[in-house]
């Protein structure tokens, strides 16, 4: 034991004596993490104030005066620079008006029938025959795309009703019943959404990119360099040796990934501040609320995934004659990861088998997405929880054999 400890402190001094190692490995990714979500959670609110305090281009064709009191009375007017035309100037103009609204310099066109407003009072009367508008926008334009929701959802029910009004009396004989909705959810589910969706795949992707970044040099570099072999002669077993600096490695990388995971939990939380902030509503956004117990089901996770991914970097390295050879191997297992924490943000449905759980990787990013809910079961936790364990030192025992195979330590 005293051996193992004497590897793990020369593997630490390594990294911790060094100044620029620390500040990359542990510093920079949680300033980084903090920074990029506060100013995406600004950016997205002052996008959002943007589209709703701008100023509406619209061009109306054959506007009745109902519809004009109806943009005065709703107050679409008041936010919108309205240009009247005729059937006229819109037949010579129309090719102009939708080159306009495609590049976005008119946000909506109106077009009213030519013979809307006797339409109107020949079907207020009685008539069979309703008049009708076309209206043109931009979906792929914020403020198009804003100008129509606000007219649809305005001006456009309110003039309907006031029609239907007019021809029936009592809107209220027109409907056979009434409908009150309500939607009925766990309010940390609805509050966590953003979190739920991306803190599994960063805390998947942000340990394997630690472990990456300390275990091929530790292992790989240091066959390189011929560091390693002289530690393999020396009285010390190969096997203590193994496992002294796979403990070392998930120190430096568990530690990383602790440091950027609560700096991402309260980025999450300053970025649904920012938007709150800025628009007054930030749906999904809040930041997360943690019970103890739900701490340590998150760190247990992340310890159990950490030693799997030690496991996996450190047979890598054991395999690879130098540090280019790991990172080529690496590379594409890193891509299956990322892979692997995004399929989480597309789960459908909360009946996820726990066998599932048992998957690594997988079913450590389907545990902390329910960390997040406060929906993870003792049952899933266990499966996650201890197959990863299972297949970590699964990984281990197959490291400390390769550690005795001359050929493979000394390149051979």
């Amino acid at each position: 034991m005293n051996k193992i400890m004497l590897i793990i402190r020369k593997e630490l001094f390594r990294v911790f004596g060094d100044r620029k190692l620390i500040i990359s490995l542990y510093v920079l990714p949680a300033v980084i993490c903090f920074v990029i979500y506060g100013l995406m959670g600004k950016m997205i609110g002052a996008m959002e104030k943007d589209i709703t305090s701008h100023t509406s281009v619209i061009t109306v064709v054959n506007a009745s005066d109902d519809l004009k009191k109806i943009f005065d009375s709703t107050g679409f007017s008041a936010n919108a620079d309205i240009t009247y035309i005729d059937a006229a100037e819109y037949s010579s103009d129309k090719a102009n008006i939708d080159e306009n609204i495609k590049n976005g310099d008119v946000d909506m066109c109106i077009r009213l029938d030519d013979d809307f407003a006797k339409t109107a009072e020949d079907y207020i009367n009685g008539g069979s025959t309703m008049p009708s508008m076309d209206v043109y926008y931009n979906d792929t334009e914020n403020y198009s795309q804003q100008a129509y929701e606000v007219f649809m959802t305005v001006v456009s029910q309110n003039y309907k009703s006031q029609l239907l009004a007019e021809r029936f009396g009592d809107l209220e004989l027109l409907n056979a019943f009434d409908i009150n909705t309500e939607s009925i959810c766990k309010e940390e589910k609805s509050n966590t959404m953003f979190a739920r969706m991306l803190l599994p795949y960063m805390v998947v992707m942000l340990l394997f990119s630690g472990v990456m970044s300390v275990g091929v040099d530790a292992i790989a570099g240091e066959k390189e360099r011929g560091t390693l072999s002289s530690m393999l002669i020396s009285p010390v077993k190969r096997s203590e040796i193994a496992i002294g600096k796979m403990i070392s490695m998930a120190i430096l990388s568990g530690i990383s990934a602790i440091v950027t995971t609560v700096a991402m939990i309260l980025a999450f939380s300053f970025m649904g501040n920012q938007m709150s902030a800025v628009t007054g509503a930030a749906e999904g956004m809040k930041g997360l609320s943690i019970s103890p117990i739900q701490a340590l089901e998150l760190l247990g996770i992340m310890i159990a995934l950490v030693l799997f991914y030690v496991g996996v970097i450190a047979l890598v390295a054991v395999y690879s004659t130098n540090t280019k050879t790991a990172s080529s191997v690496i590379s594409p297992l890193y891509i299956v990861i990322i892979l692997m924490g995004m399929a989480t943000m597309f789960r459908t449905g909360n009946d996820t088998p726990t066998p599932l759980y048992m998957v690594p990787v997988y079913g450590n990013a389907l545990a902390i997405s329910d960390i997040c809910s406060n929906e993870l079961t003792a049952v899933n936790f266990l499966a996650s929880f201890c197959a990863t364990l299972l297949f970590g030192a699964i990984m281990t025992v197959l490291v400390t054999r390769a550690f005795n195979n001359e050929k493979l330590m000394f390149n051979a």
